[in-house]
């Protein structure tokens, strides 16, 4: 069983650029933002606690690096109510795959998406 990392590094001319799972969590949390029907992360009793020892647990998401530096994203998201939970998942899996592929260079293997809730807004 493959163990996972809390950085992804990649190997440039001039140095090492190690990027931190933290980074990842930033970019899903702002491109998930940007996509219509999603209302908001999922958040875990405790998320202020997790957050102070600096995990992403409580944060309503899940970041795994494999040693490759491929990444797999479980991200639990509430979607607004007259959305179509299908298409905004899968709206979800696209933005969020594009944005850290974008920024980060890095493989996303799979982005998996929660649906744990609906809300009126």
């Amino acid at each position: 069983m493959a163990e996972f990392k809390q950085y992804i590094t990649q190997i440039q001319e001039n140095g090492n650029v190690m990027i931190s799972e933290d980074v990842v969590a930033s970019i899903v949390e702002h491109a998930l933002v940007e996509v219509e029907g999603v209302a908001s992360l999922s958040t875990k009793p405790g998320a202020d606690i997790a957050e102070l020892i600096g995990k992403n647990w409580g944060k309503g998401m899940k970041i795994l690096i494999a040693e490759d530096n491929s990444l797999t994203i479980s991200c639990n998201v509430v979607i607004k109510y007259d959305h179509s939970v299908v298409e905004v998942a899968e709206a979800v899996q696209n933005a969020v795959s594009a944005a850290v592929e974008s920024m980060t260079g890095v493989k996303v293997t799979a982005v998996n998406v929660n649906v744990c809730g609906i809300v009126r807004q």
